[in-house]
């Protein structure tokens, strides 16, 4: 009995210290491997309501998955309840954010009348779901300047700023502390929902 517990406690000490003599660190991860990646927090859409404006909404939520990390925009299943629903009226395009990551968007057809990019308006939009306010007035550089920029403007694309907000606003569904679930109701941390909405 006593001679196993002697053999077991000395194969564990040689185990422990054969990083420290072959000159790695114990306990340590070989370098080259990488770490576990983090996944996105997947967000759902419904655009069955966007009329014309479909490919343009598909585009924009495209732009974000090119542009960000932390969160995935993906179509909603049929019959499954969709995070965010966008919509076509005849309106000036805007977001009513239902906490971060849900809501509704319109796209107007007020906006695309007068000459505003369809793709950065379904962009600009999303941001707000997203959680971004509006920048305005704002250069073109800005997706989130909206219609401060001009019809001349058709660049679809966040800004490095914009880009690290949204990985921030969404960082606790990548690190597992749930921080992307925030709605701002009471008692909880996070962005408030609008209860006007977001005009552009």
């Amino acid at each position: 009995m006593r001679i196993r517990t002697l053999t077991g406690s000395l194969a564990t000490v040689l185990v422990m210290s054969f990083p420290l003599l072959s000159g790695g660190p114990a306990g340590a991860a070989p370098s080259g491997v990488p770490e576990q990646s983090l996944a996105a927090r997947v967000l759902t859409y419904d655009a069955s309501g966007s009329a014309e404006f479909r490919s343009a909404v598909d585009r924009g939520a495209a732009v974000w998955n090119e542009s960000v990390d932390a969160v995935e925009l993906r179509p909603a299943a049929s019959g499954q309840r969709a995070d965010i629903r966008v919509l076509a009226d005849n309106g000036w395009p805007r977001a009513l954010p239902a906490g971060l990551g849900g809501g509704t968007v319109y796209i107007g057809r007020q906006a695309v009348t007068q000459g505003y990019d369809t793709i950065r308006i379904s962009a600009h939009e999303l941001g707000h779901i997203l959680g971004l306010p509006d920048r305005k007035p704002g250069p073109c550089s800005s997706l989130m300047s909206g219609s401060s920029a001009g019809t001349a403007c058709t660049n679809r694309y966040p800004n490095a700023a914009e880009r690290a907000e949204v990985e921030r606003n969404f960082a606790g569904a990548r690190s597992g502390t749930g921080g992307a679930e925030r709605t701002g109701s009471a008692g909880q941390a996070g962005p408030v929902p609008r209860a006007v909405p977001v005009m552009d």
